[in-house]
């Protein structure tokens, strides 16, 4: 259960944990922990993208490491036998990273959902919000990292020769094409050599930020060329939005689980 509705959480709101993992794309200017302060669903948990990566990294928002994630969540008062449910309030849908990172650092995929159209559609009808924050007492959390979720410029570079997974870009066609500047300065425009293009907003709706249906989803990876299989690494610019269509992908195939190309476009199309 990758997704879960307004309705389910509303139902089930003191029997999860909850998560606010907004992110704004930083050419916004919005501070996403005010936003989160000033109101948010009640009981709900910051966590920041930023913040929680690896700092040591010249990339935005690596992942951590092992022993970093293990600190991170135990702050957050979270066990590996909690049902973690994220949103967010992002245009680029940031709880799917969120969602993302937690099953590669093995959180049961069963346990972990985000809520479909986030803040927005929570908002929108009328539900419940608050300006209290809530700290959950510490919980000891132990990592089972599950490395082939990720994969590293290396591990791009030699799949161009060898062909043993399809790279799907969820950047916007122009930028996957070269024909827009990306937001980086230090990033030329383009995309991975035999990669495929597939925007991640073509997923989402734009009105109420939810997913599309299940069937219309499929028809957008068979347009490309993705039929069911297992084989698949998501990119973007810079590994949010990858994640987006890791969970929509994992919504049309049960066994599917989310991988990226950590460093996305941030990465590879670094101007040495």
């Amino acid at each position: 259960m990758s997704l879960v509705s307004t309705n389910w959480l509303e139902k089930n709101i003191n029997k999860v944990k909850i998560l606010d993992s907004t992110w704004h794309m930083p050419n916004l200017n919005r501070n996403a922990y005010q936003e989160y302060k000033r109101d948010h669903i009640p009981n709900s948990i910051f966590f920041d993208i930023d913040k929680f990566s690896d700092k040591k990294s010249n990339l935005p928002h690596m992942l951590p490491s092992e022993k970093k994630w293990e600190k991170i969540v135990f702050n957050l008062g979270i066990s590996n036998q909690d049902k973690i449910i994220v949103y967010d309030n992002s245009n680029v849908v940031s709880a799917c990273r969120c969602w993302y990172t937690f099953i590669f650092f093995g959180h049961n995929p069963n346990k972990i959902s985000v809520l479909d159209g986030g803040f927005l559609k929570w908002k929108n009808e009328k539900r419940q919000t608050t300006n209290k924050i809530k700290k959950d007492k510490k919980k000891i959390y132990k990592v089972k990292k599950k490395s082939k979720l990720v994969k590293t410029k290396k591990d791009i570079d030699q799949n161009i020769v060898k062909k043993r997974f399809k790279v799907v870009d969820a950047r916007s066609r122009k930028r996957f094409l070269g024909l827009e500047k990306e937001p980086r300065l230090d990033v030329k425009s383009g995309s991975i050599k035999n990669s495929y293009c597939l925007p991640f907003s073509d997923l989402i709706n734009q009105k109420n930020k939810t997913f599309i249906k299940k069937k219309k989803i499929k028809e957008k990876f068979a347009k490309i060329g993705i039929n069911n299989e297992n084989n698949v690494v998501f990119s973007c610019g810079s590994g949010i939005t990858a994640a987006v269509l890791s969970l929509a992908y994992s919504l049309i195939n049960d066994k599917y689980l989310p991988t990226v190309y950590d460093g996305s476009w941030a990465e590879y199309g670094k101007i040495k």
